[in-house]
């Protein structure tokens, strides 16, 4: 059968919507791997997503989905920041009602889950402003754990979301990167590279993975130096965007890695790997460092939210906002369980999710 995308071309898709939806099916009904590792979840941890969950629903049982989120640039009260802040609200319930039928089948949680993906996935228009939508791998890992057992338009709907995902951001970052332009090779771009490259590996969609593949390690080779240094930090001298741009990489990683690839270790021409620039940061997490953040940024807006009082924009860096990138980290490297279960017991849903084998003993 023909592919209705070219990596060499524009992933264009084909007219016919049945072809595509065909072929959706072919590739998500191909994944093996599983998304999750903890068989069974912990009992703690699934308590904890159940009463966060009653919590979130007592609120509104509601969907609200809306067609575009923006707030990336903006502070609060700006355009649509306060509807964005208010309808991503949805994400972290999505994700937690997944993990949650994942762990006990409970038809009453695949019923409250279903109308709000369904929502999203018909009524939201991808911008492919990474920034913007860096949040949908809830989305993502929600259709990874439950696909299988989603009403079929439901998960033909999300499939298409997704597959819209993965091909747009991929085409961007072929087609439409603007050599020198920062976005193209600082945090904004291992977030597009985040996004796809989850799409794509939840898709289990090879090619699309093979396309997120290189743009993983060219982003090594221009965003990373050897010593595993950003350009996020020269940039911004803040420990903040060091972690913000990290964290996807590690999440695109994870991601491979459920289709038997690792990309923590992908070497790129300059010599680094996501493993170098991880462990640059390992004495700042660990306290052996400090560091004040923002000094020097050359961004405007860095100043602007600290001159309106957002938090985190002044001051000495706080480790534990590093804690979900080690534990993160952690699923890949269990040299990195330790230092994140010093700076904050591990998420409940990264412990519904993943279980992490100790680590190793030097030999």
């Amino acid at each position: 059968m023909q592919a209705y995308f070219s990596l060499q071309g524009s992933f264009a898709l084909r007219k016919s919507s049945l072809f595509i939806l065909l072929m959706i099916g072919v590739i998500y009904s191909a994944q093996a791997a599983s998304w999750c590792n903890a068989d069974p979840a912990p009992t703690a941890a699934i308590q904890a997503l159940q009463r966060d969950v009653d919590k979130r629903l007592a609120e509104t049982s509601q969907p609200r989905a809306i067609a575009r989120l923006h707030t990336e640039g903006t502070l609060p009260h700006q355009g649509i920041w306060d509807q964005s802040i208010e309808a991503k609200k949805d994400f972290p319930l999505i994700r937690n009602l997944a993990l949650l039928w994942r762990a006990n089948k409970d038809q009453r949680v695949l019923n409250q889950l279903a109308p709000i993906l369904d929502a999203w996935a018909t009524i939201y228009q991808p911008s492919f402003n990474p920034i913007d939508e860096t949040d949908f791998d809830t989305i993502i890992d929600a259709f990874a754990l439950i696909q299988a057992d989603l009403p079929q338009a439901t998960r033909d709907k999300v499939a298409a979301l997704l597959h819209r995902f993965a091909t747009g951001y991929l085409d961007q970052m072929q087609h439409y990167s603007k050599p020198g332009k920062n976005t193209w090779i600082n945090n904004w771009q291992s977030h597009r590279i985040k996004i796809a490259t989850m799409s794509a590996a939840a898709l289990g969609d090879q090619r699309l993975l093979d396309a997120a593949r290189w743009q993983f390690i060219k982003q090594l080779n221009q965003n990373l130096h050897p010593d595993g240094t950003s350009i996020d930090f020269e940039e911004r001298d803040a420990l903040h965007y060091v972690v913000y741009n990290l964290e996807p990489l590690v999440r695109a990683a994870m991601a491979a890695n459920t289709m038997g690839q690792d990309w923590l270790t992908l070497r790129a021409d300059n010599g680094v790997t996501l493993t170098v620039a991880i462990d640059w940061l390992v004495p700042y997490a660990s306290g052996e460092k400090t560091h004040q953040e923002y000094v020097n940024t050359t961004v405007k807006f860095d100043l602007q939210r600290r001159d309106a009082g957002v938090p985190g924009f002044t001051g000495q860096w706080e480790p534990k906002s590093s804690d979900q990138l080690f534990w993160l980290a952690s699923t890949l490297d269990a040299r990195y369980q330790p230092l994140a279960q010093s700076l904050r017991k591990q998420l409940s849903w990264m412990a519904a999710c993943w279980q992490i084998p100790a680590a190793q003993p030097a030999q």
